[in-house]
């Protein structure tokens, strides 16, 4: 069965690779002007992202390996997380092939249930961060406002519109702070059996598994109570490679414009990641990612066409660590 569902994640890698190249918003002229402009600046990304990939690992690695049950080795964590974000780049809605893929995988090595609670705490830890780098973003914003006023206006408009974001990013993060000391799996499927559409489905679901689910939630509340330093070091690993993913659009786009900071590429990182995760229904934010890359850059007073051009060499970096996954889902496999 389990050897079903590895061919079945993998065939579903190889389509979504596939339709993902014919649907490419670019033609191949343009591929190559853009990687010829790119140079050695290109393979320097696709490494960079290796280590931040690395890096992700690490932070998946701490909450696996608490120190119970059997150790998962290095090398298979990061093929899962390399894997897991490759299913994740393609699939509707996000988290729907990574997450499931990764939950197989890992029950191998300790289990269905720790394995369960173990990959929907490094997505919250995921997720999290995104919420506390973006925080953090407006928070530079405003600082960088005061240093050079010039360059970051804050105008009354702009002012509201950071300050409902702080409230509605630290409301998020009060969510996800009861989430880490409760669990909070069988609230969500316990808010699920409320709504019309799938109340049926949820209701059967937890009935027939509340055990499970309490049990999952009780994993999820020990690694955040009873392994603090684990957890906060998984976190802040999780922020770090938020905040060295930004080296790519100061590489970028510091080659066009000498007066371009790094500072400028975490808020142009930032905006442009919020809009993107605002249609996160679509196979790899299609059409959200170039359009929020050109808005945040615009709002850093950075041409729109260096938005798009960064925009498109990032889009290539991702396919080829898409495809990396992929491949990389096989290798994992005959090495365990």
């Amino acid at each position: 069965m389990k050897r079903r569902w590895d061919t079945i994640f993998f065939l579903f890698g190889v389509a979504a690779v596939v339709v993902m190249l014919l649907s490419f918003r670019a033609d191949w002229n343009q591929v190559r002007s853009v990687l010829s402009q790119a140079g050695i600046w290109f393979p320097v990304i696709i490494l960079l992202w290796g280590f931040i990939y690395i890096m992700n690992a690490c932070s998946f690695g701490l909450i696996i390996n608490d120190g119970t049950g059997r150790r998962v080795p290095p090398a298979k964590v990061f093929q899962l997380t390399v894997s897991g974000y490759a299913l994740n780049y393609v699939t509707p809605l996000g988290l729907m092939g990574g997450e499931p893929y990764r939950i197989l995988e890992l029950s191998g090595y300790v289990g269905g249930r720790k394995a369960t609670s173990a990959v929907i705490l490094y997505s919250m830890m995921h997720i999290c961060s995104h919420f506390c780098f973006w925080l953090a973003s407006v928070v530079l914003y405003v600082v960088l406002h005061f240093v050079v006023g010039g360059r970051y206006g804050l105008d009354m408009w702009m002012g509201l519109l950071l300050g409902v974001m702080s409230v509605v990013f630290v409301l998020v993060l009060w969510v996800f702070s009861l989430g880490y000391r409760k669990g909070f799996v069988v609230r969500v499927f316990g808010m699920l059996s409320r709504i019309p559409l799938v109340r049926r489905w949820a209701s059967a679901y937890i009935e027939r598994h509340r055990e499970d689910l309490e049990e999952v939630d009780r994993q999820i509340a020990f690694l955040h109570t009873r392994r603090r330093w684990p957890f906060r070091w998984s976190l802040l690993l999780e922020f770090a490679a938020r905040v060295i993913s930004c080296l790519e659009y100061w590489l970028l786009i510091g080659l066009f414009m000498p007066g371009f900071t790094f500072w400028d590429s975490i808020l142009v990182m930032a905006f442009s990641s919020l809009f993107s995760n605002l249609i996160f229904f679509s196979p790899m934010q299609m059409g959200g990612y170039e359009g929020g890359m050109a808005l945040a850059a615009g709002g850093v007073q950075v041409p729109g066409a260096y938005g798009l051009y960064t925009a498109l060499v990032a889009r290539l970096r991702q396919v080829v660590w898409t495809v990396i996954g992929v491949l990389i889902m096989k290798i994992g496999k005959r090495n365990d």
